[in-house]
C-alpha cells in the first residue's frame, strides 16, 4: 500500500479540549445536586504496520474513544452507571451520559423489593453487547466442529444453517461500518482457531454471522476452516447487531412493559457450560422494577444464569442498532453496535450484594 511508508497517526491536546469542557459541566451538574461522579475518558489512535515475506505491505490507523461515568450518592448506596464508544472523543455527548446517570440515581430514591426469579427483562445495549460479544469469541468453526460448543451438531458437524433466533436477529461484522470500522485485512501475531499468521493480509469484508435468525458462518482461519468444512472466514474486529422492525429507544421499550426489569449493566461474567454457553454475571449500578410502562423504584442486585444463544430466541422487542460498548468488554472490544432488547424470562437465579 501506498501509505505503508507514512509514520504513526497522533493524538494532539486539541482533541480533548471539548470532551474536558464537557467532563467539568458534567461534574458541576453532579456538584449542584449533592452527589458525586467518577470515571475516565480515553482517547486511542493505533497505527498497525504489516509486512510479509512474500511481500505484503499493508497499514491501518484505527481511532477509538470511550468514556465511562459512574455518579453515587455520598453514603454510597446509590450508584448508577453510563458509557459511550466513539471514533474521538469530541464525539461524546458527555452532559447526556451524565444527565442519564443522574436521573437514575433519582430513580434510586424508592426501593422495592422483587424476588428471584424470571422476569421479562430489559438490557441497554451495553448489557446486550456484553452477552453477544462472548458469544461471538465462543462461535469458533474449530470448537464447533469438534463437538464443543454451543453451535455444535448433535451427532456431529456444526449448526450453520440452523435457526437460532425465531426473533430474526441479524449478526455480522463489517470492517467497513460507519462509526465501528476496523481493519480490512488480517493482520494475526499469533494463530488461534478464528485467525492465522499464515492468512496475514487477507482482505476482509462484510460477514453476516446470523442473517434473519439463522447460523450462516463460524469464524474460522483457512486452516481451520476446511477441518471444519467451512469456507474460511478469519474474526474481523468489530460486531454488529440489529433486529428487523426495531425502533425507539430504551425509553420506548420501558413504556410498552407491563411488568419487568431494567437491567443497566451486567459485569463479572463467567462461563459455566460451553456446550449450551450458560454463562453467569453480577447486575450492577441499577436493577429497576417497571410497572405500567413506568419505573416505580430500584431493587436489589441480582447474580444471573443465562445462555446468549437461548436469549437470541427470546427477545420480545429492540431499539433501533447504535455504536455501544460492552461494559464487561471494553478492555478488548470497542467497535461494536447493537440495540437495546427486551427479553423474556430472563434468569435472575439468587440475589446479590453491593451496588
Amino acid at each position: 500500500d501506498t501509505d505503508f511508508e507514512q509514520p504513526a497517526d497522533l493524538i494532539g491536546p486539541e482533541e480533548l479540549t471539548v470532551t474536558a469542557e464537557q467532563l467539568h459541566s458534567a461534574l458541576e451538574l453532579f456538584r449542584s445536586q449533592d452527589a458525586e461522579l467518577f470515571g475516565f475518558a480515553e482517547q486511542h489512535r493505533t497505527t498497525t504496520w504489516l509486512g510479509t515475506s512474500a511481500g505484503v505491505r499493508r497499514r491501518h490507523v484505527q481511532p477509538s474513544g470511550t468514556v465511562e461515568i459512574t455518579g453515587k450518592s455520598h453514603s454510597r448506596q446509590r450508584s448508577s452507571y453510563a458509557n459511550d464508544t466513539v471514533d474521538r472523543l469530541a464525539e461524546t455527548n458527555v452532559m447526556a451520559l451524565a444527565e442519564q446517570v443522574a436521573q437514575r440515581l433519582e430513580w434510586q430514591g424508592r426501593r422495592v423489593d422483587v424476588a428471584p426469579g424470571r422476569y421479562d427483562t430489559i438490557l441497554p445495549a451495553t448489557s446486550v453487547l456484553d452477552l453477544l460479544v462472548y458469544l461471538y469469541w465462543s462461535a469458533d468453526a474449530r470448537s464447533a466442529a469438534e463437538g464443543k460448543s454451543a453451535f455444535s451438531r448433535p451427532g456431529g458437524g456444526t449448526r450453520v444453517g440452523e435457526t437460532l433466533s425465531r426473533a430474526g436477529l441479524d449478526l455480522s461484522s463489517d470492517p467497513h461500518a460507519t462509526g465501528i470500522g476496523c481493519a480490512p485485512f488480517v493482520a494475526s501475531v499469533a494463530s488461534d482457531p478464528t485467525e492465522s499468521v499464515f492468512d496475514n493480509g487477507l482482505e476482509l469484508d462484510r460477514t453476516e454471522w446470523i442473517s434473519h435468525g439463522v447460523l450462516r458462518a463460524l469464524p474460522a482461519s483457512r486452516f481451520t476452516g476446511e477441518k471444519a468444512d467451512l469456507p474460511p472466514q478469519p474474526a474481523i474486529g468489530n460486531l454488529q447487531a440489529s433486529l428487523p422492525g426495531g425502533q425507539g429507544s430504551l425509553d420506548d421499550l420501558v413504556a410498552g412493559t407491563s411488568r419487568g426489569l431494567l437491567v443497566t449493566s451486567l459485569w463479572y461474567i463467567r462461563e459455566v457450560d460451553p456446550m449450551t454457553l450458560l454463562l453467569t454475571g453480577l447486575t450492577r449500578d441499577g436493577v429497576y422494577l417497571v410497572e405500567g410502562g413506568e419505573v416505580v423504584g430500584v431493587t436489589s442486585n441480582f447474580r444471573f444464569n443465562d445462555s446468549p444463544v437461548s436469549i437470541l430466541d427470546r427477545i420480545q422487542a429492540a431499539t433501533t442498532s447504535q455504536p455501544a460498548l460492552s461494559r464487561e468488554w471494553a478492555d478488548y472490544f470497542t467497535r461494536s453496535s447493537a440495540p437495546a432488547a427486551r427479553v423474556a424470562e430472563f434468569n435472575m437465579s439468587t440475589t446479590a450484594q453491593g451496588t
